[in-house]
């Protein structure tokens, strides 16, 4: 199999901008489509903001934040993105028929050696993979905030997927300095996204419950591991919207009620409060309280 080169981004959301940015930043030559003209506009001063709120940038010089934006050409439709692709990721809605039917077309427009990779936070792609006559070379490729200090990415295959798929996308991790973590064996969550997925979990209980304030959760995480945000942050940060959708789909595999989305959870979202993308989520944006000087004393 050829190095990976030419890289497509399907979906210029929050983690799609970031993750058509670092493949840039390092040489790929990318290409990415949005339903939405001007999301990838939109997603880079989110992105750009957050880094600030933290105080953590990529690990590429930020100074190079917009000739790097200006090196991902906009493509007009799905087809045209992925006509020459070596890789395609698609980081669209947490929805399994909604990947279906973009892989299906990826499948149809991208050439026949391209992998499909789906950005899925909890979605194996073996519940994918048949959407596509490529089977072998589907797989997930799940990344974090690669542009907020996490540059790192879940890699599992799915039913069918070759040796050598998997060994081209830890390739193409290690090429744009993100940290590959491989899967061996099929898991709802992949690696590090099934410890993330006990933490929003035990969170979210205790904070719609009414156990804890969600602030001192975050503050008591910031202390015990010296990170410059907490749980609700990040989740602020991916988006709510994207949460629930994550935490309904264990909801659904297990069936257990421990699983459920808290109903507090669904009510945000319904309200529109779904974190920095639209101005308020368990803080308020641009200025969120757990940014400013005193919050870790609780002032």
């Amino acid at each position: 199999m050829t190095a990976i080169e030419n890289v497509t981004v399907i979906g210029l959301g929050t983690l799609g901008s970031q993750i058509a940015m670092q493949a840039a930043a390092y040489g790929h030559r990318v290409t990415a489509f949005d339903p939405n003209p001007d999301a990838f506009a939109q997603a880079r001063g989110k992105v750009r903001s957050a880094m600030q709120m933290v105080g953590k940038g990529p690990t590429y010089p930020i100074e190079r934040w917009d000739d790097i934006a200006a090196q991902v050409r906009l493509a007009p439709d799905l087809a045209g993105a992925a006509q020459n692709a070596d890789l395609v990721i698609e980081v669209v809605a947490e929805n399994v028929e909604l990947k279906r039917k973009v892989f299906a077309e990826l499948d149809r427009a991208a050439p026949p050696g391209a992998l499909l990779a789906t950005n899925s936070s909890s979605i194996p792609v073996s519940r994918i993979e048949s959407a596509t006559q490529r089977p072998q070379l589907c797989l997930n490729l799940h990344f974090y905030q690669p542009a907020v200090g996490i540059p790192m990415a879940d890699i599992m295959g799915g039913t069918r997927t070759a040796p050598e798929t998997i060994a081209a996308a830890r390739d193409f991790l290690h090429s744009i300095q993100c940290v590959p973590l491989p899967v061996r064996k099929e898991i709802l969550g992949f690696c590090f996204n099934n410890v993330w997925r006990a933490v929003k979990r035990q969170t979210l209980y205790m904070w719609a419950g009414g156990f804890v304030d969600f602030r001192d959760i975050d503050r008591a995480w910031m202390v015990f591991t010296g990170m410059t945000y907490g749980p609700f942050f990040l989740m602020d940060l991916v988006g709510l919207d994207v949460v629930l959708a994550i935490e309904t789909v264990y909801f659904a595999e297990s069936d257990d009620p421990k699983d459920a989305p808290p109903q507090a959870l669904k009510d945000k979202v319904a309200k529109g409060e779904l974190g920095i993308k639209s101005g308020r989520g368990f803080y308020s944006y641009p200025d969120p309280e757990c940014a400013r000087p005193g919050f870790l004393q609780g002032r």
